[in-house]
């Protein structure tokens, strides 16, 4: 088994029913871009019911029929807070933590040592959240993730991982490892995943992978290291 080899993105996809949210982090081949994506699924009306909708360089996620939201607490949120040389993306309302942090001159990590995985017990969803920081004509990027440590939902664990980025290679951290009862948790570090070429290609490799039932939005972003001109692509099934 090679530990380093970086796996094709509709390969841990497809056939999972159910990997929950996902944030991918990346290089594209040519050294020349910064990729993200972040995905949200749903098995309940209530999660089920959102699209995402750009605003400005953020991105925020609304109910795409108000009359049907039943708990806003945990599915409406900013998953996208873009500072200009850093870009927060998470799966929850800690991106307005992490951005309110950094602002104030503090770091990633000490925002999330605020927050906890979700209250949804008995699946205690864990909080995932990414961060890329750009340079000159390159970046780094960091992951982490929020989960119980126990199926109690006794207490916290808390993992980051930080990475420099390199040609064709990124970090793929989703909320569960497929479907269950309860949902089991992803475990152990990041996937190392190959990132294509070009804004289209990340974007069908996620979107034509994920379940179908279970889809709900994608955005994806390339950003040009040199020009820094952004290329972007946002599906939601809902208005598909």
């Amino acid at each position: 088994m090679d530990i380093y080899a970086a796996h094709s993105i509709p390969s841990l996809l497809s056939g999972n029913p159910y990997p929950g949210r996902g944030i991918i982090i990346g290089m594209t081949p040519d050294g020349k871009k910064a990729a993200f994506a972040y995905f949200i699924m749903g098995r309940s009306e209530n999660s089920r019911n959102r699209v995402f909708i750009p605003e400005g360089r953020d991105l925020r996620t609304a109910p795409f029929d108000a009359s049907k939201v039943k708990d806003p607490s945990l599915i409406i949120y900013y998953p996208v807070r873009d500072l200009g040389k850093i870009v927060a993306v998470t799966n929850g309302d800690q991106t307005d933590t992490i951005r309110d942090y950094i602002l104030n001159g503090s770091t990633f990590e000490a925002a999330l040592d605020t927050r906890c995985f979700e209250p949804d017990g008995p699946n205690w969803t864990p909080r995932i959240s990414g961060l890329l920081c750009y340079g000159e004509k390159s970046f780094r990027y960091k992951l982490s993730i929020l989960k119980s440590l126990d199926a109690e939902g006794s207490d916290c664990v808390r993992e980051t991982f930080t990475y420099p980025a390199k040609p064709g290679l990124g970090h793929f951290l989703h909320t569960y490892v497929t479907d269950g009862n309860p949902i089991p948790t992803f475990q152990g570090e990041p996937e190392r995943v190959e990132i294509p070429a070009c804004v289209n290609c990340l974007t069908e490799q996620i979107w034509e992978n994920l379940d179908e039932n279970n889809k709900i939005s994608l955005y994806v972003r390339t950003t040009d290291l040199e020009t820094g001109e952004i290329a972007e692509r946002l599906i939601n099934k809902h208005e598909a």
